[in-house]
């Protein structure tokens, strides 16, 4: 949103929850139907069959969570969070002016709606009605309409998996024009990008449930070292993918999780890990640790545990967390690296005593 017109909105906090109940775009699950051109007609568009034409929608495809939920990967960096909203293309010219001006007027009509903001809605009229907007900052004479099917007006999108409302609703520029083929002005830094659709991959990413093979298994004795270890053939690369496509925008990113150590955490105080840190790195092969043979029965593993106490009628819950390396390729060319991720699985362990019998 241009300063001048944001200040105008801003004059009254009425005015700007008004703007910003008519300027945000549907959710990314909103259904994509058709873009650019229209034709005028409400019939056509969102699965309600009230809407116009509808968002474009993020597809994902691969390994991720059902329904487009979260997934279950960890950033290692605490302080890493993926987009919690963005802009994207939403209506061509003749649809986004059917669906503003309805808004708009409704708005308008409502009981109370003077003052300040009122005063706030004409000017945002104004902005998409004449050659000019607030104060003769550009504007779009009849909302663009000369320009229908040559390109899209981009409107925010809510991340509907980012809790924070606030940061939910932080892409509060009004929607602007970009011709089909180009880029948006680079004030727009939350428009849609590869590496935006790379960090939602990542969000999106859903990781393998792996279990740890051990031995002793499941049973083991106090005292006694217990082999860990993943094979190489159940230990793979996990990829995730997002991709947006409307006129002129079609953009991709695949984001790769390749597994690289394994964590053991005994779940009790009283146990030691193989090494020390219980960070077992991977092996040139792709796996982790090494199977138990009989012959090694009088060695330490190399990647393992060692519980030191019994856990009497119960059991140890051992945590094994595998970290992913993420690095993401797009549209481009483009690529990078993300932040390591974190999942771990559960397993319960039961640790005896040695029974011993004097003669």
């Amino acid at each position: 949103m241009n300063g001048s017109l944001r200040a105008a909105l801003g004059t009254s906090a009425t005015a700007l929850a008004i703007a910003t109940v008519l300027l945000t775009a549907p959710n990314s699950a909103a259904e994509p139907v058709d873009f650019g051109k229209g034709d005028g007609s409400e019939e056509k568009g969102g699965s309600d069959g009230n809407s116009i034409y509808a968002a474009a929608r993020i597809q994902y495809s691969g390994s991720v969570a059902k329904n487009g939920g979260t997934g279950n990967v960890t950033a290692t960096d605490v302080n890493w969070t993926p987009p919690p909203c963005w802009y994207a293309p939403y209506l061509g010219a003749k649809d986004f002016k059917k669906r503003m001006s309805k808004d708009i007027e409704g708005q308008m009509n409502a009981p109370g709606m003077g003052g300040h903001a009122g005063a706030a809605l004409s000017e945002l009229q104004r902005h998409y009605e004449d050659e000019y907007g607030w104060t003769n900052t550009p504007g779009y004479k009849d909302y663009n309409v000369e320009n229908d099917g040559k390109g899209m007006f981009w409107a925010a999108v809510e991340n509907p998996n980012e809790p924070d409302l606030l940061k939910r609703s932080s892409c509060n520029d009004l929607p602007f024009w970009v011709e089909t083929g180009e880029t948006p002005p680079p004030q727009y830094e939350q428009a849609i990008t590869p590496q935006i659709l790379a960090a939602l991959a990542y969000q999106h990413m859903q990781l393998p449930d792996t279990e740890v093979a051990l031995a002793p298994k499941a049973v083991t004795k106090v005292n006694l070292p217990t082999w860990a270890w993943l094979d190489k053939t159940v230990f793979n690369e996990i990829q995730a993918t997002a991709a947006i496509n409307a006129p002129g925008v079609n953009l991709q990113a695949t984001t790769t999780a390749k597994p690289v150590a394994l964590k053991l955490q005994p779940g009790t105080a009283d146990a030691e890990t193989y090494p020390a840190s219980g960070e077992c790195a991977i092996n040139t092969d792709g796996s982790i640790g090494e199977p138990y043979a009989k012959v090694k029965a009088d060695e330490n593993p190399p990647c393992g545990l060692k519980y030191l106490r019994s856990s009497g009628n119960g059991t140890y819950n051992l945590q094994a967390t595998i970290t992913w390396q993420i690095t993401w390729t797009g549209t481009g060319g483009t690529g990078g690296n993300l932040p390591n991720g974190t999942f771990g699985n559960n397993q319960a362990v039961t640790v005896q005593e040695i029974q011993a019998i004097n003669r």
